[in-house]
């Protein structure tokens, strides 16, 4: 029998030794190794701020594992709170990790939460593994297969290929459990939306190793006895890049068990690979192949049997693998016995409904802004650009017109520009205005309208980078299209590694907006409209990953692309995908549908007209094999319009434009920018920011002259800027706002005297100025006086910072050599430290 200690006032930690953890045991946590409790598990790491800081953590006290899985959480509080005090935080952390129960407890009283059935209450104890593993199984709905459960069971049992230290974030083991236990129910189709930078391909190799170390396969799907042979994995992108990526997180299945399907191995083979177990290939080479003795294509695919693989990962699957139309679909429609697992960094929208409706809703989603908040992905800050030319209405005179015939008087727009029109000067003022403004050491990305267009802006960048001085290499700035080819793929390749620095700006139209692994992206510009949400997040995801000593990026926004934010379906509840009919009121609509007078059908479903060479439909006319993928008929992606960048094109049928400005109208050409400020899930303008600041100061003091007390004390001044860090108001949004008040040299407390009280900034010079004959008054001692003179210099010159405690002995080391010199002039650290902290408060008199 389990007896409590006697109630005592013990803090937190003390409660955890003295009751919680006698009390799991007792009840028959960690027993055996089925059985384990996680102490002080991390589940966030707290979004990222300036200077390598982040926000709070999110750590629960207890996590509860059994079989391999989190089923509980449990929140401690010391013994003299009430229990209540953790409840929030237990349903928080175990929604979170997806635990069946969450418990509140201060060691006497125990309070547990079923986070299925609702039901919640005090109770005498904890359930024991064996307790929770079973009402987890038996509260699966009628109807359930039995081979749910031993699958999910002998899944459970496989522990992830940790790969060194590795571990999975909370969400990734969420993502991987939904898409097994999707798969153990016998689903055929699963789907997972998480965004970009969040690592899908590492869920989807831990996916992989699970099914395969269990020996799951189609033929023991159903029959978990028959487990015998291992399944045939395929995973299918449509960029080389991302198949090679894959292939290289794949690497613990071992050399003889994965193997890339190319093309070239094909022919020189004469046959398809099928001796492993994982395989990669792209979509495009699968479509491939030579033509049979007819002429007909024979498709690189059709050489596999349709059951040969058990499992195929299909990524980026909005790119178009399940649309209708699209000749990927042959390929998933010929391997439909197999398992598809589907991945996306978008959530549903009208643009992607087939994939959609091929796959289903997704087993599990991660968005970019939960990303950004839990501290897994970067933030970033969005300068809206506005130019004196973002529109222009042509005016006979303004300068030598080089092509095309303008319309005198017509307003040419922003989707106008490097399609119909171009005016290289406005260009090339753009590429000064954000180059002018960012660190030319980081690596960028630039999305322009075309590819010609990304062709001019990339000399642009070069012959500006070589008249600051930054650089002579050539290659500083390289354009990547399609037109780019097998050179533009190596160069990128050369970007993607964070070790090199050249090249260290791409321009591109559309092909980066994907498929790009480069960690230490640290600027993206918009030289293009991006009004498609899905490619507008595609393209934010070009930033998002993590690297270290990268706080944020930047987008400079030419095209006010940042209106994206303001939508709603920036990671928001989807619209629906149509009106209700006129008619009928329905969606989709349910009205009798007329069939066709010759067939009888609806849809119709008469014959095409047969081709008037061959006699046949469709037509199977030689054709000469396409240059590019060496097929007849070409199985190539159409390409973009070279002009307009768009299928089909779009394209005025008359000559573009282009106009050489004459120089005072290129002298004339002006941008401004405002900044945007990540707070919460989405960036907000400056006056936002402001306003929601004002709001918010009444929380962290009463008045001025509180917020002198608590500023003029280091540690409750650090203590102040803590608090207003975790609110979203952290130091590098604090020093931003500076320049907005016009006060750049002034500290970060006369922001918050302004917002606050309207009170004038004062430069840091001025308020050491005038607070010197008071120091003086009270610091008699030239060795203090000296000391002091020392630190104000630092803090006129790099800001309050300078006075942090964290700073002392830096600062002493700077002045004194070493601590003991120091000690050797004040005759004490003490004495020190009172020099240090005392004079502050003359500061801010």
């Amino acid at each position: 029998m389990y007896i409590p200690k006697k109630k005592a006032n013990r803090n937190e930690a003390e409660t955890r030794a003295d009751h919680i953890d006698p009390r799991l045991e007792y009840d028959g946590w960690e027993r055996d190794s089925d059985s384990r409790i996680r102490r002080e598990f991390e589940i966030t790491k707290g979004r990222i701020l300036v200077g390598g800081k982040r926000s709070q953590r999110l750590i629960a006290d207890y996590v509860l594992i059994y079989k391999g899985q989190k089923v509980a959480v449990v929140e401690a509080k010391k013994e003299g709170l009430s229990y209540t005090e953790g409840v929030r935080q237990a349903k928080d952390y175990a929604e979170r990790l997806q635990c069946r129960f969450a418990y509140a407890t201060n060691g006497h009283e125990i309070y547990q939460m079923d986070m299925v059935d609702g039901t919640e209450g005090l109770v005498d104890r904890y359930l024991s593994p064996e307790e929770m593993w079973a009402k987890i199984f038996d509260s699966e709905p009628e109807g359930t297969p039995d081979f749910k459960k031993v699958w999910r069971e002998r899944f459970a049992e496989i522990p992830f290929e940790t790969k060194g230290d590795w571990q999975p974030r909370y969400y990734q083991e969420n993502a991987i459990n939904n898409a097994l236990d999707a798969i153990a129910e016998g689903k055929q189709r699963v789907l997972l939306t998480l965004a970009t930078g969040t690592g899908k391909t590492c869920i989807a190799f831990q996916t992989s190793w699970k099914l395969f170390q269990s020996r799951w396969s189609l033929t023991a799907q159903k029959n978990p006895d028959a487990a015998k042979k291992r399944p045939r994995i395929l995973f299918l992108a449509d960029r080389n890049i991302l198949a090679n990526q894959a292939f290289n997180d794949f690497g613990p299945f071992g050399e003889d068990a994965i193997v890339r399907i190319e093309p070239r191995e094909i022919r020189k083979k004469g046959s398809v690979p099928k001796n492993a177990s994982v395989f990669f290939t792209i979509f495009q080479t699968f479509m491939s192949g030579p033509e049979d003795e007819h002429g007909n294509k024979t498709p690189y695919f059709g050489e596999y049997p349709a059951d040969f693989f058990d499992y195929i990962i299909i990524d980026e699957c909005h790119r178009g693998g399940a649309n209708d139309e699209s000749n990927w679909r042959k390929i998933l429609e010929y391997f439909s016995p197999a398992v598809q697992l589907g991945l996306t960094a978008t959530p549903k929208r009208k643009d992607n409904a087939d994939t959609y409706k091929y796959f289903g809703e997704p087993v599990y989603s991660y968005t970019l802004k939960e990303g950004v908040n839990d501290g897994f992905l970067t933030p970033f800050k969005v300068y809206p650009i506005v130019g004196t030319m973002d529109e222009y209405v042509y005016t006979p005179g303004d300068g030598v017109i080089v092509h095309g015939d303008p319309e005198p008087g017509k307003v040419y727009k922003e989707g106008d520009f490097n399609r119909i029109i171009t005016i290289p000067a406005r260009e090339q003022k753009r590429v000064h205005y954000w180059m002018d403004l960012f660190n030319p050491k980081e690596k960028t990305i630039v999305f322009c309208a075309t590819q010609e267009h990304a062709g001019l802006v990339r000399d642009y960048i070069n012959q500006y980078a070589k008249q600051k001085g930054w650089t002579t290499n050539h290659s500083y700035c390289v354009r990547i299209t399609a037109h780019d080819g097998k050179a533009g793929e190596n160069d990128l390749a050369v970007f993607c590694d964070n070790e090199k620095t050249i090249p260290t700006v791409l321009t591109t139209s559309r092909k980066l907006s994907t498929g790009v692994d480069a960690r230490n992206v640290r600027n993206i510009v918009l030289m293009r409209p991006c009004n498609n949400m899905i490619e507008f997040k595609q393209i934010v995801g070009r930033g998002t990953r993590m690297y270290d000593g990268k706080d944020y990026f930047t987008i400079y926004d030419f095209v006010k692309a940042h209106h994206n934010f303001a939508d709603p379906e920036w990671d928001g509840e989807p619209l629906p995908p149509d009106d209700p009919c006129d008619v009928c009121g329905d969606n989709p609509c349910s009205c009798e549908k007329e069939p066709c007078e010759l067939c009888g059908f609806n849809p119709c479903k008469c014959p095409k007209e047969p081709c008037v060479e061959c006699g046949s439909e469709p037509c199977v006319c030689g054709k000469p094999p396409c240059e590019r993928c060496g097929c007849s008929p070409c199985i190539c992606e159409p390409e973009a319009c070279p002009v307009c960048d768009s299928i089909p094109c779009i394209c005025k049928k008359k000559e573009k434009v282009v106009i050489q400005l004459s120089d005072g109208k290129t002298r004339q050409i002006q941008h401004i920018s405002s900044v945007m400020y990540w707070f919460g899930d989405k960036p907000i303008t400056a006056k936002e920011f402001i306003e929601r600041l004002f709001s918010d100061l009444p929380k962290f003091f009463e008045n001025e002259d509180q917020l002198r007390e608590i500023w003029s004390d280091p540690t409750t001044r650090e203590k102040l800027l803590s608090s207003l860090s975790e609110a979203g108001y952290d130091e590098e949004k604090l020093e931003g706002m500076k320049e907005l008040i016009d006060a750049k040299d002034s500290d970060v407390y006369d922001v918050l005297r302004y917002v606050a009280y309207a009170s004038e900034a004062v430069s840091r010079q001025q308020r050491a100025t005038s607070a010197h004959p008071s120091i003086e008054v009270a610091f008699a001692d030239d060795k203090q006086q000296q000391f002091i003179d020392f630190i104000l210099e630092k803090y006129v010159e790099d800001g309050v910072m300078e006075l942090s405690p964290s700073k002392m002995r830096s600062l002493i080391e700077l002045k004194y050599n070493t601590i003991g010199d120091a000690v050797d002039v004040f005759g004490s650290p003490a004495a020190i430290r009172e020099t240090f902290i005392g004079f502050q408060k003359y500061l801010y008199e």
